[in-house]
């Protein structure tokens, strides 16, 4: 009778145990006793507010990079197919101002058309047609590869520190369970179980904020490096139109 008694207490314990180490459970309590969590809130909000941007970056960046893949293609073919460079001028300017292409081959025209007006003057004597133009599409290039970095480093920063706010909030657990431990003298399964199941919880959320923004990370670097290719390609090409007055095939 006495070993049925001590099994169903043990089972009890069990089960009170497993009901404790939830996140419901976890919220529960920081809700009751808001004081005795801080660090907990702490880290909760600022695991939230990581993932929120993370997220926001992620989901602009994508949009962004399926955009300018689609507009790759079509802006610098239609300016290659155009008849004359007037024409292909003035179909750049009709393109969106968020679009990189045409404004790298806007600045080129505009670089070759300051030029042409400076003929005799000490512009065109320091610098040639060449070079000017060459200068002019560095910084264009430049500032739209600029653009391409928007919420990357939100994302880098979000991958390599959220595990460590997470195991912050995971080592202030486990401090408090052991001082409840000393204080009370209990290490019964029941008693410890609930704080150190919301003290690992902090480590999970850590670990599912960070994951999505490293891969999301690597996956838009690398389509940036892909995106800046195409812009130093184009740009060579704009070069060698705009320097000589026809494209270098």
């Amino acid at each position: 009778m006495l070993q049925e008694t001590t099994a169903a207490a043990g089972g009890n314990n069990a089960a009170q145990a497993l009901n404790n180490m939830g996140f419901e459970h976890l919220i529960s309590e920081m809700t009751a006793t808001p004081g005795s969590y801080v660090v907990s809130w702490v880290v909760l909000i600022t695991l939230l507010i990581m993932s929120a941007l993370a997220w926001y970056w992620t989901i602009i960046n994508f949009i962004k990079s399926m955009r300018l893949k689609g507009q790759a293609e079509r802006v610098t073919g239609s300016f290659w197919d155009t008849a004359n460079a007037q024409d292909a001028i003035r179909l750049m300017e009709e393109q969106p101002r968020n679009e990189p292409f045409s404004k790298i081959a806007l600045d080129a025209a505009q670089a070759a058309a300051h030029h042409q007006r400076s003929e005799g003057s000490k512009l065109a004597e320091s610098l040639n047609r060449s070079e000017f133009v060459d200068r002019a599409l560095r910084q264009a290039v430049t500032r739209e590869s600029s653009k391409l970095q928007a919420g990357m480093t939100v994302l880098a920063t979000v991958g390599a520190t959220a595990p460590f706010v997470g195991l912050l909030g995971t080592v202030w657990g486990i401090y408090g369970a052991l001082i409840r431990i000393g204080a009370t003298g209990q290490a019964s399964i029941d008693a410890v179980a609930g704080p150190v199941g919301e003290a690992l919880i902090m480590t999970a959320l850590g670990l599912f904020v960070a994951i999505p923004a490293v891969l999301a990370y690597n996956f838009f670097n690398r389509t940036n490096s892909a995106t800046n290719a195409k812009f130093d390609t184009f740009a060579h090409d704009l070069h060698d139109f705009f320097a000589t007055g026809s494209r270098v095939r």
